[in-house]
């Protein structure tokens, strides 16, 4: 989290340049949002799921797409990507976790190595830099470059590294209706899910969503997955209840950050559901209308009082408006209620960072500290720590935060130089000092 995980954190340009022929080059602007709510809403629908298929949850990362078509999909075996407009256009939590389970079917079954096999060696490359190279670049991104932006062939590894055949997809859907009975929940929602991407394939192939063109539809796989729905025992069992507000929360936060405009015509201030409050909060702070966002946001927390994300979110709009002051208790609220959460401690530590006191840089220094045992690769926590560790004296360290940016992305002489000046400040023999020497060794092995 940098200033609004809600909207666009770790903000960064990167710039991929794929060995592709020029007819598939075609370029394409993705971007990754970064949001604690959001992202603990997918870890709670798909951590049963990934349970079941014998999976660990903490090694499957989940990164969402900025993007408004519908599609999902894997890469690199444990990397699953959601676009924003699957889960705003989802109508219930069980389209979302059929789809989760789905895509957990194509890791169970390893369906993207043997994708790889098939195609030629430079190309798949290639394409596995794109993808795996767009999520480290939201993680290692400068906070003065911008929105994430990877200008790439996008399509072109979508077409090439996601094009399952109709036999994986059909084995996907075995594996997720299996585990779905597993999990005790319904298959309705990918039924659902089934059933409008289907009416896609009647589209000329530039109408399609993304997912009909990667993940093949058909009838044969619509009624599979309806014939185990009519015979489950688990098809009427109805989504738990908290899975039903956190994914009219998620869809009503995203559809306030992704189209202010469209989401007060969805949610109209006749609307004074929970969601609906939220979602205005949102599309008013990104107009900016703060008076209007936090009023909104007031009504919230008056209602849910140790809502750690409401508490947070007014928060971020309060550091959005430039009132850093009235920000920090909110913040550290919402980290006294979460303290594992690691984009709430991020962003504590940068509203901690705004005041010029000693005892603030220190207080920043054990938050970021805290937040990278869960985001060691996030750029952004690395840029703090290389201000907070300045502030304070620490040279030392200072310099291997600086390694650490730098050799995340990917500029290796930069981690060289940075981290051999902290392995000549540090303790020898330090834990400091033993990661200095580890990533001077690795930018080096990078370099030959």
């Amino acid at each position: 989290m940098l200033k609004r995980i809600s909207y666009l954190a770790t903000n960064v340009v990167v710039t991929l340049a794929l060995a592709l022929p020029p007819a598939e080059a075609q370029q394409r602007r993705i971007t990754f949002v970064r949001d604690a709510e959001i992202e603990n809403t997918i870890r709670a629908f798909a951590t049963p799921l990934f349970g079941a298929a014998g999976l660990d949850p903490a090694a499957t990362q989940v990164h969402l797409v900025n993007d408004p078509s519908l599609n999902a999909f894997v890469a690199n075996g444990l990397n699953m990507f959601i676009n924003t407009g699957l889960l705003a256009r989802s109508e219930n939590a069980g389209q979302v976790i059929g789809v989760i389970a789905h895509e957990t079917g194509h890791i169970m079954g390893g369906h993207l190595a043997r994708l790889r096999e098939g195609l030629k060696g430079a190309l798949a490359e290639s394409i596995v830099a794109l993808v795996l190279g767009a999520a480290a670049a939201v993680a290692s991104g400068r906070p003065d470059a911008g929105a994430a932006v990877i200008a790439g062939g996008l399509q072109s590894a979508e077409r090439g590294i996601l094009r399952y055949n109709r036999e994986l997809e059909s084995s996907a859907d075995q594996s997720a209706i299996n585990l779905l009975d597993r999990t005790g929940q319904s298959a309705q929602g990918l039924a659902e899910f089934l059933d409008i991407l289907a009416d896609q394939e009647l589209l000329t192939e530039n109408r399609q969503d993304p997912y009909v063109r990667t993940h093949p539809i058909s009838r044969e796989r619509v009624e599979f997955v309806r014939n185990h729905v009519a015979q489950s025992r688990y098809s009427n069992v109805p989504p738990k209840r908290e899975f039903v507000e956190m994914h009219a929360r998620m869809r009503a936060k995203l559809h306030g950050y992704i189209d202010p405009p469209r989401a007060l015509r969805l949610y109209p201030e006749t609307n004074n559901a929970l969601e609906a409050r939220y979602a205005r909060a949102m599309a008013y702070s990104r107009q900016p209308d703060y008076p209007r966002a936090l009023a909104q946001m007031d009504s919230l927390i008056a209602e849910r009082p140790n809502d750690a994300y409401f508490i947070e979110t007014k928060g971020q709009i309060l550091f959005e408006a430039g009132r850093p002051a009235e920000a920090l208790p909110l913040y550290e609220r919402a980290a006294q209620l979460l303290p594992d959460e690691a984009l709430i401690r991020i962003g504590l530590a940068q509203t901690q960072l705004e005041f010029d006191d000693p005892k603030m840089t220190k207080a920043a220094i054990a938050n970021l500290e805290l937040a990278r045992r869960h985001e060691s690769d996030n750029g952004s926590l690395w840029r703090l720590l290389t201000i907070a560790y300045g502030r304070d004296g620490q040279l030392g360290m200072t310099a291997l935060a600086q390694a650490e940016r730098a050799f995340l992305q990917n500029r290796k002489a930069e981690a060289r130089a940075h981290a051999e000046r902290a392995e000549r400040i540090l303790p020898s023999g330090s834990p400091a000092w033993l990661r200095a020497q580890d990533i001077r060794q690795a930018a080096q092995r990078e370099r030959n």
